[in-house]
């Protein structure tokens, strides 16, 4: 039957005029601890994960598809504008106020918001609401994900550098990110968010 394993916290999505996307998962409430990484997309979409320690890199790129892996250090410090240092990467962003779709998400209880069975059930609205977003669906080795967003917010403003060259500023994430079999959101966001994944 395997085991179903819960991550809570944040993913924070945004492109940049360089080409890169870039995907933070801040996860205060995991497996693994309080734990953080960063998908990375450059524009010839080579894909890069850093992830905070061995055990998380090893699951995550189990999870996901990558061309390269490394365990750096992953700091965030959330706020009115997060900072985040990972490895080669420093960025900010800022996000905005919150619009309908925040508050609808808030409006349901936490404790349903993240129940597989309910995931499923808003999958179709999200396709329609967000194109190229899935909630649910197959990911590597066998395993299968769930994303029960609770809120959600947009980002304003973003800036990043990779090894201090400068990747320019936010733009839509466009082309979709490629790590798994949904995207984030094409506007860049800020969500709040219960996953869930069950490994065989």
């Amino acid at each position: 039957m395997g085991q179903r394993l819960r991550f809570d916290g944040w993913i924070a999505g945004v492109g940049t005029t360089s080409g890169t996307r870039l995907v933070l998962g801040h996860w205060p409430e995991s497996p693994f601890g309080p734990v953080s990484d960063v998908m990375v997309e450059d524009a010839s979409g080579r894909r890069t994960l850093i992830a905070t320690s061995e055990e998380l890199a090893g699951f995550v790129a189990a999870t996901y598809r990558f061309d390269e892996v490394r365990v750096d250090p992953v700091r965030v410090r959330p706020g009115a504008e997060w900072a985040v240092e990972a490895g080669p990467l420093r960025y900010t962003f800022a996000p905005g106020g919150r619009r309908p779709l925040g508050w609808l998400l808030r409006a349901v209880p936490s404790r349903l918001a993240g129940v597989p069975a309910w995931v499923r059930l808003i999958d179709l609205p999200a396709r329609v609401v967000l194109p190229g977003v899935r909630t649910h669906g197959s990911a590597g080795n066998g395993r299968y994900e769930w994303y029960g967003a609770r809120d959600v917010r947009p980002i304003v403003s973003a800036s990043a550098t990779w090894e201090s060259a400068d990747l320019g500023t936010l733009t839509p994430i466009d082309p979709p990110v490629r790590f798994g079999f949904g995207s984030t959101p094409r506007d860049p966001s800020l969500v709040r968010i219960t996953t869930t994944v069950a490994v065989p």
